[in-house]
């Protein structure tokens, strides 16, 4: 199973907005600088954001979005299922009962193995917070090549 460019950049961004916590609103055009993602993009990916609740957007000269909540408090689970939907690698163990309609369920040998790989990745997404992924260095700024600029360090006398 391949996570999709919407969830890898949904992420994205909201660890984007976990970075600067508590410093005001970013527009898009910062959160795309920062993090590769193409503007127009963004602003797609933004608003099942805020309809679920993750992100809040402030009008105005100074208005962007916000986390709703502290990094803390926003599982990496919650904003990968609304990018993603239900974690699923395989339709007949989706966490969505209503996906599971394989005719095979009730015998097949290999729906346990597809079990414990959904359980372990929804146990990876749930335990990890927003704040988790935060709490490494930033990268800076992204090339248009994809590559990290790293920060000159001023030199110490």
């Amino acid at each position: 199973m391949k996570v999709s460019t919407r969830g890898e950049y949904g992420v994205r961004a909201m660890v984007s907005l976990a970075h600067h916590y508590g410093e005001g609103p970013m527009s898009i055009a910062e959160i795309a600088r920062q993090t590769n993602i193409p503007p127009a993009y963004l602003e797609q990916l933004i608003a099942p954001l805020r309809r679920a609740d993750l992100v809040i957007s402030k009008r105005g000269a100074h208005g962007g979005y916000i986390l709703s909540r502290e990094p803390e408090n926003i599982k990496v689970g919650e904003v990968y299922r609304v990018m993603e939907g239900p974690v699923a690698p395989m339709e007949c163990v989706s966490e969505d009962l209503a996906d599971q309609n394989c005719p095979l369920i009730e015998n097949c040998e290999t729906r346990p193995m597809w079990l414990k790989l959904r359980d372990a990745m929804a146990q990876a997404l749930d335990s990890t917070t927003l704040a988790d992924l935060a709490s490494k260095p930033e990268p800076g700024p992204v090339t248009e090549s994809g590559e990290y600029v790293t920060p000159i360090e001023p030199a110490v006398r």
